[in-house]
């Protein structure tokens, strides 16, 4: 699982959209879903989408686990944060993946902190 999850982050740090989409294949079943409290995407495309806009909302930036995988029965939830390479996060969430035949199926994403509006 901790592979995995790795592997996804590491999609949210692809900003290359070729490699994005393989690596989207790769991970996700074939129509799975992401909802946080700002998106719901249905579908690899929409889920690339998705990426691609949170990627050019937050340039630079880069996604990394913070703290162990806890998982079961199918299921993961884990921290992550988003911040720069080597700085302080900007948002902090954690996000529960629901596999099927070991890949991800749905991803259901909650936000701890987010930067305050400007």
């Amino acid at each position: 699982m901790n592979d995995l999850v790795a592997q996804y982050l590491a999609i949210w740090n692809t900003t290359d959209p070729v490699a994005r989409r393989a690596a989207i294949a790769r991970v996700f079943t074939d129509r799975p879903a992401y909802v946080d409290p700002l998106m719901d995407l249905s579908g690899r495309e929409a889920i690339d989408a998705g990426i691609a806009a949170v990627q050019s909302q937050f340039p630079g930036l880069v996604f990394r686990l913070a703290g162990p995988v806890d998982a079961h029965h199918e299921q993961a939830r884990f921290r992550w944060e988003l911040g720069p390479a080597d700085g302080a996060a900007v948002v902090v969430g954690f996000d529960v993946a629901v596999l099927d035949g070991g890949r991800i199926d749905r991803v259901y994403g909650f936000l701890d902190q987010v930067p305050a509006a400007a």
